[in-house]
């Protein structure tokens, strides 16, 4: 017989406890958020899209019922672009008169802003056959202040140094020289290399340019070129030949 306890009841008997799963919260709330997201994304988009389609064909109804104002606004659009055609076919034709019939003193060149100085020697250019001639002058030119390629196919890089005094100003030197000979070829793919004054040039720098081919417009060739004479490579010596055959050639 089991025991009892005292008052004649039986010990009761327990049961061990049942295991609790350790279950994790589903967390629906995340997927669901991005998937209403991008259906309200899409919802946006196609609304977007029937109002555009709709806003095209009320205005195609409307250009249809009012097939004229196709007409006015074609014949005006007409008329704009030959007046602007006309305009710059002027402008080409008095910028053309201007250049043919251009020449400088020395007195005005001497008078001349350094920049303005650059700016004149690319219209000699222009004015002698060089439509492309452009002043590239000013903070890390390189040593170029003036490009442009003749009617013979040679390409020309200029560097400018004015004097305001003249004769009575500072000479240029071989340093000058130097940096024109360090990157008119090798820089700026140059084949003829000029500097241009209207001072002096000193006797060494003259035979450092004879030894390197480079080609110095003094202030008395620079007088000559600015009285239209001659064309710039007509007044030097020793330009090399035309790249390409020309009706001046």
């Amino acid at each position: 017989m089991s025991p009892r306890r005292r008052g004649g009841r039986a010990p009761a008997t327990r049961r061990p406890p049942a295991r609790r799963r350790n279950r994790r919260p589903v967390r629906a709330g995340r997927p669901v958020g991005r998937r209403q997201r991008a259906d309200d994304r899409l919802t946006g988009l196609l609304v977007a899209a029937v109002f555009a389609v709709t806003l095209v064909v009320a205005v195609v109804d409307w250009l249809l019922a009012h097939w004229w104002i196709l007409i006015v606004t074609g014949v005006l659009a007409a008329l704009a672009g030959c007046a602007w055609l006309f305009h710059k076919k002027r402008q080409a034709q008095w910028e053309a008169v201007r250049t043919q019939g251009l020449r400088y003193d020395l007195a005005r060149l001497d008078a001349l802003h350094h920049s303005r100085f650059e700016e004149a020697v690319r219209d000699l250019m222009r004015r002698d056959g060089c439509p492309d001639a452009v002043r590239v002058g000013g903070g890390g030119d390189l040593g170029a202040d003036v490009k442009a390629t003749d009617p013979y196919g040679r390409h020309w890089v200029i560097q400018c140094k004015h004097r305001r005094n003249g004769l009575a100003g500072s000479a240029v030197g071989t340093p000058d020289l130097q940096i024109l000979n360090g990157t008119a070829r090798q820089v700026h793919g140059a084949d003829v290399a000029v500097i241009v004054t209207n001072g002096r040039v000193t006797a060494p720098a003259l035979t450092f340019a004879e030894q390197q081919r480079l080609h110095v417009v003094d202030r008395h060739t620079l007088a000559l070129w600015a009285a239209g004479a001659r064309p710039l490579w007509e007044l030097l010596r020793a330009v090399p030949p035309p790249r390409r055959p020309t009706t001046l050639s």
